[in-house]
């Protein structure tokens, strides 16, 4: 203005404008709510000189003026353009962005196409107040390289910094390098304290931040917050690669903009949210359907289309059930999930787990796991459903070339964009991209749906074991009387026949005897058919009193049973030491006459032996389907064998696998005796045989848990 500022110190407002100039700024005193809120008030002379926008705003109570020229040389050359069919062609186009980026991206174009600047950015801050730009738009044929993509450190922006930008939300740099003029006096000889210029827009800039646009090679900028409340969202950030000093109405009209833009982006982030909600909710409803349909809830999840690897985003996981693994991805070899299971179990008592830092907590996660979604599928075991995610440097993308050395600027290399990326690259190691809430949600929601299938799956369940008790109880009543009420009039057939047979015999003649005889024959079958069947029916009925028998005095009183058989085959049998076992006595002399009377029964061997004993869990030997048992018993024989095909047909009642006539006849009906008797008892009992060799029936008695 040509004053020193001696000269206008003491001085009235008059001494600076007209009379006219001094009335406008009364009235908006008066009349506008200038507390923290700039407010231009007119454009006159200053000390008759030249043409000054008056912008005014109070603070500290203190009335604050800044005057900044109303023509600059470089807007002038820019030109004079319909800022409001500028801004009303931007705002139209902001509403047909569909998301956040898209929107960024409408923005970035806007501002840039408004202010004429070389870059505009649109910078996303994290929850760590780390930066991300999410779109850019660059003027061409200037060889700028893109920032597109690139991640920031917060120490970029330090809080300081930030917080300034949510009270003045617009900053202007025409000149990067510019000097700074100090205020005069530096301290208010009324209050003695230096002056707040919080909300001033002529309040200088930090050496950190002209450092950094000098070492980009940046000659000016211009930075919009964008705000969401009293939060900061985000900043628009343009670039000039030369002096740039915009037009009051041009900076006001890209202010404006910012304030739109604010204002829509809470929308266009829910927008977002909403869409990334529906597609999560048609994934998980997709998902839920298809493991409805099926038993096998591991294989649906990751089978079906779409599956559980599209429900979350992630690098790989795993579906751990029943000690097996069932990976998807990029995931750690077996053995290390179920380690990682075992871990969880011990230190993640809740439902649903979550980290970016695997390797911060569980040291042993390894290189391919950094974040980890967890989500315990059965509370009563290792069950879980994993989600992994890498680290999160592996999945950004450089905007340039990564190899490129760091460039150092005049001022050092310390803040330059690549340096920068660098620096952002320190603070993120070990960790990945956080699980965002609604993933979280979204694993909740799917651990809900698994638990209520598998509690409609075990009510069902239970309610078909308690139909299928039912049932047997009901065969097992109408096979004993059934059998107990045939057996009367069969007796008299075939005594009647044996009659027949014995005082006419010499009156009939040899065809008509041949019928008497098969009538005999058929009715003493019928008749064991009708024994076993009802000696079946009695092992089902009625309580099962147990006590402790030592299965060596068992063993004992069985082969003095079959000591008749025993003494005509000729066959060795071989006793291990037994122990003392829960049972019913009855109910284990059955299993081990029916065992040892079917090893002597079927063996065509001249040197017949028989082996009883017991295996302990653990040991050598011990077999695979009695692992929930800790002992197992066994009777061994070197006989006829049994062929694969039939290993279970020989539990089914009166199923023979040879003629009536061989190896000493029979109903078929042992064998499945033995089976209910063992499985009365809580145990099972199954063969593991030879064909031609030999044969081991195993039986397990977990009385306590019948």
């Amino acid at each position: 203005m040509g004053q020193a500022p001696a000269a206008l110190f003491g001085k009235p407002i008059g001494a600076l404008f007209a009379a006219h100039d001094v009335a406008a700024v009364r009235r908006a005193l008066a009349r506008e709510r200038l507390e923290q809120n700039p407010l231009h008030l007119f454009t006159g002379a200053a000390c008759g000189a030249g043409l000054f926008h008056v912008i005014g705003h109070v603070h500290g109570g203190l009335f604050i003026l800044e005057l900044e020229p109303a023509e600059a040389p470089e807007t002038a050359a820019f030109g004079r353009p319909d800022f409001y069919e500028l801004l009303k062609g931007s705002v139209a186009r902001f509403g047909h962005a569909g998301g956040v980026v898209a929107f960024g991206q409408i923005i970035a174009d806007e501002v840039r196409r408004i202010s004429g600047y070389d870059r505009v950015m649109i910078y996303r801050f994290a929850a760590d107040w780390s930066g991300h730009v999410i779109a850019e738009s660059m003027a061409q044929g200037k060889g700028l390289h893109s920032f597109l993509d690139l991640h920031y450190p917060a120490s970029d922006i330090p809080a300081q910094a930030r917080a300034l930008f949510v009270k003045n939300t617009v900053r202007m740099l025409p000149n990067a390098a510019y000097r700074q003029s100090r205020i005069e006096p530096e301290l208010n000889p009324g209050t003695g304290l230096p002056l707040d210029l919080s909300h001033a827009f002529l309040r200088g800039a930090s050496q950190m931040y002209t450092e950094y646009l000098v070492n980009m090679g940046v000659g000016a900028s211009l930075t919009m917050a964008i705000t969401q409340g009293d939060q900061l969202w985000g900043m628009i950030a343009c670039h000039h690669y030369g002096t740039r000093q915009v037009a009051y109405d041009v900076r006001t009209a890209c202010e404006l903009l910012a304030r739109v833009v604010s204002l829509q982006m809470a929308d266009k982030q829910r927008l977002d949210e909403a869409e990334a909600r529906n597609r999560t909710a048609e994934v998980h409803e997709r998902l839920v359907r298809s493991i409805a349909q099926v038993d096998d809830a591991a294989g649906a999840l990751l089978d079906c289309q779409p599956n559980v690897a599209d429900l979350i985003a992630c690098g790989g996981g795993a579906v751990l059930t029943g000690g097996d693994c069932h990976p998807f991805g990029e995931t750690p070899p077996d053995k290390e999930l179920l380690k990682l299971a075992s871990w969880l179990r011990e230190n993640a008592p809740g439902d649903v787990f979550a980290t970016d830092s695997l390797p911060a907590l569980y040291p042993d996660a390894g290189a391919t796991v950094t974040g980890l979604l967890a989500v315990r599928i059965a509370k009563s075991s290792a069950d879980y459903l994993l989600w992994f995610r890498p680290e999160l440097l592996r999945s950004v993308k450089w905007a340039g070339d990564p190899s490129k050395p760091v460039e150092t600027g005049p001022m050092g290399d310390r803040l330059t964009p690549r340096k920068s990326f660098a620096l952002w690259q320190e603070t993120v190691r070990g960790h990945s991209s956080p699980w965002l809430p609604l993933e979280l949600e979204a694993a909740e929601k799917l651990r809900v749906a698994l638990t209520e299938i598998a509690h409609r799956r075990g009510e069902e369940l239970a309610r078909l074991n308690l139909e299928l008790l039912r049932s047997n109880q009901e065969l097992d009543a109408f096979a004993y009387v059934a059998s107990h009420d045939l057996k009367e009039p069969l007796r008299g057939v075939h005594n009647f026949a044996s009659f027949l047979l014995e005082d006419a015999g010499a009156k009939l003649d040899a065809p008509e005897k041949e019928r008497l005889a098969v009538i005999v024959r058929l009715a003493k079958r019928t008749q064991s058919l009708i024994e076993s069947l009802l000696h079946y029916a009695k092992a089902g009925r009625g309580p099962l009193e147990l006590s402790s028998v030592d299965l060596n005095l068992a063993v004992a009183e069985a082969l003095e049973t079959l000591s008749a058989h025993l003494k005509e085959s000729g066959a060795r049998v071989e006793v291990g030491k037994l122990p003392v076992v829960l049972a019913n006595p009855e109910a284990l002399q059955e299993i081990l006459t029916n065992l040892v009377s079917n090893a002597l029964k079927y063996n065509d061997k001249p040197d017949k032996w028989i082996q009883i004993g017991c295996l302990v869990s653990g040991e050598p030997g011990f077999p695979a389907k009695a692992l929930t048992s800790a002992r197992c018993f066994y009777v061994r024989d070197n006989g006829i064998g049994i062929p694969a095909a039939f290993r279970e047909d020989i539990f089914r009642i009166f199923r023979r696998l040879h003629q009536q006539t061989e190896f000493g006849g029979g109903t078929g009906a042992g064998l499945t005796i033995v089976r209910k008797m063992a499985q009365r008892h809580g145990g099972e009992v199954w063969c593991d045989a030879e064909d031609g060799v030999g044969t081991t029936f195993y039986f397990t008695l977990e009385a306590g848990h019948a």
